[in-house]
């Protein structure tokens, strides 16, 4: 099943709302937290989503239309 990596920067309104469990669930993605750092203002998250790609494209329209601003990730995060 297709991957992609993306990284993920939540608005300080975005913060405690359960955006990536809603994403999954709405969109048949599955998540897999990479690396998230979150304070009181902004959260900044890298997520590797697996899903067909349909599903994929479902789900980063799904982030993008909550108002978290989503870019790709080229590589493992892990390495760097």
């Amino acid at each position: 099943m297709p991957k992609r990596m993306v990284q993920l920067i939540f608005p300080q309104k975005l913060i405690k709302k359960p955006v990536i469990y809603t994403m999954a669930v709405k969109c048949k993605v599955v998540p897999n937290v990479r690396r998230a750092k979150v304070t009181e203002t902004v959260g900044n998250m890298t997520l590797e989503l697996e899903g067909t790609k349909e599903n994929l494209e479902k789900g980063i329209k799904f982030l993008i239309r909550q108002g978290v601003k989503v870019e790709p990730v080229m590589g493992d995060v892990l390495e760097s």
